[in-house]
């Protein structure tokens, strides 16, 4: 099923209600359910939702294949800049510099090594959210790491990815307010063997996190603490039974 999303690429549009639209295929399996309020941007590797009144995404959601944990592209010499397709208020560098917190990828780098044009997208403000340089140096990027071994072994995977904004104990940065979240999610979805698995995570945005498994929780929790339904394209009776449980064995964890 396809949907009709909007896509915002233009300034002063919005009290028009004028949009450039583009078609957004519902149906894939990475995507949490959408609404017309969303403000969707697709990029060649992932799609972002982006959120102008905290200035980070709501959830990036992305397909990661066996080959694509493989390629080419390097992250040398890429750096963070807006989106200028998006005219939206957008954070910049400046928002960041001094901040105490790094520029932290949603969809990370490292995933979309098959395309440099890919890569350089990860690079948006759309896909950044302020994050701690420990957590994305540490527990995170281990996580991440997981993901990346979890593809590699099952052939495919889908990754819902987002803030956690929680109660903003820590925030705002920068002129443009981009606000700091309490914590970041995970939710990810794969089949095995014919049968389909899903596990999701919480870190907070500190330095220390509780490790890998006390991190982890089913997919149904997440929901119930984020909002989003997640993989919402799936089989109704297949996503209930996947989404309310979590093997830490299937998992290898």
């Amino acid at each position: 099923m396809k949907k009709r999303i909007f896509t915002i690429i233009a300034a002063g549009m919005m009290s028009a209600g004028c949009f450039l639209t583009q078609d957004i295929d519902t149906g894939r399996l990475e995507l949490p359910a959408i609404s017309n309020d969303d403000y969707l941007v697709e990029y060649k590797g992932y799609v972002a939702s982006y959120d102008m009144t905290t200035k980070t995404p709501e959830w990036v959601a992305y397909e990661l294949t066996r080959e694509e944990t493989e390629g080419p592209a390097i992250r040398e010499g890429k750096f963070f800049r807006p989106d200028d397709r998006v005219l939206l208020p957008q954070p910049d560098d400046y928002d960041y510099r001094g901040s105490g917190w790094t520029r932290g990828h949603l969809a990370p780098a490292a995933d979309f090594r098959w395309s440099d044009e890919a890569m350089w997208e990860t690079f948006h403000f759309t896909n950044c959210c302020p994050q701690d340089e420990d957590l994305n140096n540490g527990m995170w990027n281990t996580l991440e790491k997981k993901c990346r071994t979890w593809a590699r072994r099952h052939g495919k995977i889908y990754i819902v990815t987002g803030p956690v904004i929680g109660t903003n104990r820590y925030g705002t940065i920068g002129d443009s307010n981009v606000v700091v979240p309490d914590a970041f999610f995970k939710a990810i979805m794969m089949q095995d063997k014919g049968q389909w698995h899903s596990i999701a995570f919480v870190m907070e945005n500190r330095p220390y996190n509780e490790n890998m498994q006390k991190c982890a929780m089913t997919v149904d929790e997440l929901e119930e603490l984020t909002g989003f339904d997640f993989f919402a394209a799936m089989d109704d009776e297949v996503e209930a039974e996947a989404e309310s449980r979590k093997s830490l064995k299937t998992w290898r964890l």
